[in-house]
């Protein structure tokens, strides 16, 4: 198996995990000290595998896209001469 194989795998068994500490703080409740550490235990093991993906080499990443900066400043009305506004037709009136 591929790195990026055993990691999945290893994700879907965390989800699987988590699925059933949820099944059993509903049973347990989430006020005794031995659930709260399952659970410290349980997001531990997440964040460490997330970790261990971004460390692992080989796999792709999604990239972000670049963000565009939008200025706060107003349009120039220029713009918008002789457009509808949508539903509600022309500025200038019917006919014109």
């Amino acid at each position: 198996m591929s790195v990026h194989d055993e990691l999945t795998s290893v994700q879907r068994c965390l989800d699987d995990l988590f699925r059933s500490v949820g099944r059993l703080e509903q049973q347990f409740g989430s006020g005794g000290l031995e659930m709260r550490r399952v659970k410290a235990d349980a997001d531990r093991l997440r964040e460490s595998v997330a970790l261990l993906r971004d460390a692992a080499p080989g796999i792709e990443r999604p990239r972000r896209p670049d963000l565009v900066p939008i200025s706060d400043a107003p349009y120039d009305k220029s713009l918008w001469t002789d457009t509808d506004d949508e539903g509600l037709g022309a500025h200038h009136g019917p006919g014109h």
